[in-house]
């Protein structure tokens, strides 16, 4: 039977994660290709410096057409308190040459950005009137500019 998309995609980044791991992302869990189960560490010199978090990527046939679902998961989540992460390239900014590795970077390099260990304002709010997942919302994405 001929391999999918997804599945000779997802090989091959499991692959390469197996051969060429990223420092402060460790694959806890991924025996099939609907859902993924890594660690990501804080990286030195942040407010998140040597915290582990668990991320959850659940995969549909449409990958890598289309993004993963991915979701921080408890016990410890540093953003939406239902472990929803609001970062561009999960939704409208999402490409198919982007890979698990690359969303791991950029959730570390979120994670980098923080400056407070707090609960985005809206979080109640959010929580309150959240679809169960986070494709399903309709982020509005803000540009932060550094101030010189």
């Amino acid at each position: 039977m001929a391999k999918t998309l997804f599945s000779k995609r997802l090989s091959k980044e499991l692959r390469d994660l197996n051969t060429n791991p990223l420092e402060g992302v460790y694959i806890d869990e991924a025996d099939d290709f609907t859902r993924w189960r890594l660690r990501i560490v804080g990286a030195p010199g942040t407010i998140y410096e040597n915290e582990e978090f668990k991320l959850e990527f659940r995969f549909t046939p449409s990958y890598p057409l289309e993004s993963p679902e991915v979701l921080f998961i408890r016990p410890y989540v540093p953003v939406y308190s239902n472990g929803h992460i609001c970062l561009n390239i999960l939704y409208k900014d999402w490409s198919p040459v982007q890979t698990v590795a690359q969303v791991c970077l950029s959730i570390q390099s979120m994670l980098s950005s923080c400056t407070k260990k707090e609960l985005p304002p809206d979080n109640d709010l959010y929580i309150r009137s959240a679809h169960a997942s986070p494709k399903k919302t309709a982020w509005a994405f803000q540009i932060r500019m550094n101030q010189w």
